[in-house]
């Protein structure tokens, strides 16, 4: 799984619902020829990530190039179930990464297009948003 090896602080403040925008980075096929692009706002985890990259390298296989735009850098903290009011922030458990609508997450080079379309779409139904897959222009 995916995760930074050293963060600067090691809990962070939540989102608070501020699901404004779209993205203004990340939004275009760079590397490859097609792309796996959000729809909706979300919180992706490392679980969710290596999921979806190990769909889209069963179909790569040797033949293509698969690139991840998206690193989750984000702590995330959980307090233990029943646990009381008070004590505090509960310890960090997992990393996330913030998405925004139209970041492109992955890319695919050096396939077939159906082989690519196939392969973003399995890796779509491994994530929790709304996707689309986009082709370089």
């Amino acid at each position: 799984m995916l995760l930074p090896k050293k963060v600067k602080h090691r809990k962070t403040h939540r989102n608070r619902g501020r699901n404004k925008g779209v993205a203004t980075r990340m939004n275009k096929v760079e590397h490859g020829d097609f792309g796996l692009k959000s729809l909706e706002h979300s919180r992706i985890t490392s679980r969710q990530i290596e999921a979806s990259r190990k769909v889209i390298t069963r179909y790569v296989k040797k033949g293509g190039q698969m690139w991840t735009r998206i690193f989750p850098d984000r702590p995330v903290s959980e307090k233990s179930s029943e646990m009381p009011m008070g004590g505090g922030k509960g310890e960090p458990t997992h990393f996330a990464c913030n998405v925004k609508p139209g970041t492109v997450m992955f890319e695919i080079g050096g396939i077939s297009e159906e082989d690519a379309r196939e392969a973003l779409r399995k890796a779509g139904h491994k994530l929790p948003i709304k996707v689309k897959i986009t082709q370089k222009r």
